[in-house]
This record gives C-alpha cells, sequence and structure tokens, in this order.
C-alpha cells in the first residue's frame, strides 16, 4: 500500500519522496491501513513498524549495516547531523515507525488560489543520550479541475505547479466532480527512530 500511496500522491501533486528502505517497507505484517470516504473526500493512513539489528559498524565512514527480521542486510550512510552515532554497537536493536495519510477534499465550484506549502518539523535526541529521533513532512496542495472524463474515469487537476490527470475509481466519488470544483490535498508523513540494547 505503501507505494500506492505515494503513486497516488505523487500523481496529485508531482512531487518526489523519501521513503524507507525497501527491504523494512515490505514487511507488511506490522503494517496498519485504514481508508475512509464519504462523498467528496477520501482519506488514506498508514503505519509501518519494523525492527532490525545492528549487523556492523563503521564510526570513521558513518556507515551501519542493519539486518531485518527477514535476514535481508540493509547498508546505511548516516549524515552528519545523527548525534551519538558513537554510542551504537553492533547487536544493538534499531525500531522504526513510519507513519503516512493522504485527504483529499472536493471544494464545489472552488475559489481558492492554486497553492502548494511545504513544511518540515523534528526531533533528535541531545548529546550522550541514546541515539533516537523523528522527522515529519506536510505537503498541502489545492488544485483546480479543468476536465472530468467519465467515459476514462479521469479528472485532470491544474496545480500551481503541474498539471495531471487523476484516476477515480469510485463512481459515486467521480459523478460529485466537475469542472470548476477543486481538489484540496494534504498529504503527512512521520518517522521516528529509536536504537536500544
Amino acid at each position: 500500500m505503501s507505494l500506492r500511496i505515494w503513486n497516488w500522491l505523487g500523481a496529485v501533486l508531482a512531487v518526489s519522496a523519501a521513503t524507507l528502505p525497501p527491504a523494512f517497507s515490505k514487511d507488511k505484517s506490522d503494517t496498519d491501513v485504514a481508508v475512509s470516504t464519504k462523498p467528496g473526500t477520501a482519506s488514506v493512513t498508514e503505519v509501518t513498524r519494523a525492527t532490525g539489528l545492528v549487523e556492523s559498524i563503521d564510526l570513521e565512514k558513518r556507515h551501519v549495516t542493519i539486518r531485518t527480521s527477514q535476514g535481508k542486510l540493509i547498508p546505511l550512510e548516516i549524515g552528519p547531523d545523527a548525534r551519538n552515532l558513537d554510542q551504537v554497537k553492533p547487536g544493538d536493536r534499531v525500531s522504526v515507525s513510519y507513519a503516512q495519510a493522504l485527504t483529499l477534499t472536493l471544494m464545489k465550484e472552488g475559489k481558492e488560489i492554486r497553492s502548494k506549502t511545504e513544511s518540515e518539523s523534528g526531533t533528535r535526541s541531545a548529546a550522550g543520550e541514546r541515539p533516537a529521533g523523528t522527522l515529519g513532512r506536510r505537503i498541502e496542495v489545492t488544485a483546480d479541475v479543468i476536465k472530468v472524463d467519465k467515459k476514462a474515469k479521469t479528472i485532470t487537476l491544474r496545480g500551481a505547479e503541474h498539471e495531471i490527470d487523476l484516476k477515480v475509481r469510485d463512481p459515486e466519488q467521480l459523478k460529485l466532480i466537475k469542472v470548476g470544483d477543486q481538489v484540496h490535498a494534504v498529504y503527512t508523513e512521520a518517522v521516528a527512530l529509536s536504537v536500544d540494547r
């Protein structure tokens, strides 16, 4: 589901996004997905939790290799902003939680200015503490509906930066949309990471 949400968001917003390393995100046994639709709105929320063990670490090069619960090795390059890397040892448990949510809202005969805004937030452990941190991002877009193709079940949206075609699979939702409406999209993602003995 993660890739599908990213593709959906990419189609709506035409932005690129960073995701968890593929070996972490493929562990579906630790993924919860919630989908909600009402006339004129749709939302999808996904939370993936994964754990692994530190297999090896090169402090000088800031490289860490993680072994997932499936036995896959994931090499990671740790940036200079990450604190307390010297406390990480082979055998330590790495826990990652990745959440993403997308909400689309139809605005009938919308009069908002096409726009796109992005914001980021984050925290990291203090010097001397066990390595941990969070990163978050929010993208908000308002786009105009400039074409509705009921036969192809698509709508064409013009945003602040791009024009895209979006497939609308639900025929009841498609009936509600007409040229001159707007779509407001809010996408959020957050990653939390901690390292424990």
